[in-house]
């Protein structure tokens, strides 16, 4: 369960397909789709894309993933996987040191 703009966001379990693009990514930056499909569905921030995407942000790992993905009527298709080391957005990592 998460907040979502203050309202509870859950993500049902559909299935996760993804966008070549979004494999690449993932090879490059060594992702599993584990971590991908965790993110997904437990993730620790969820905020609104652009052209009705989302972007689910979580620490796994010792690392930082932003998971991009679009929610469609019977699966979500992951678009893109981005890593960091440090945290995308200041202040909702603070307590992690």
């Amino acid at each position: 369960m998460i907040w979502f703009n203050k309202v509870k966001y859950v993500i049902t379990m559909k299935i996760i397909r993804f966008d070549r693009h979004a494999r690449r990514r993932m090879k490059e930056r060594n992702v599993t789709e584990e971590e991908a499909k965790i993110t997904i569905h437990e993730p620790e921030y969820v905020e609104p894309s652009i052209k009705g995407r989302k972007n689910a942000y979580r620490f796994i790992n010792n690392r930082f993933l932003r998971v991009t993905f679009r929610e469609e009527y019977d699966n979500i298709l992951v678009i893109t996987v981005t890593v960091r080391k440090k945290h995308f957005k200041k202040g909702i990592y603070e307590n992690r040191i």
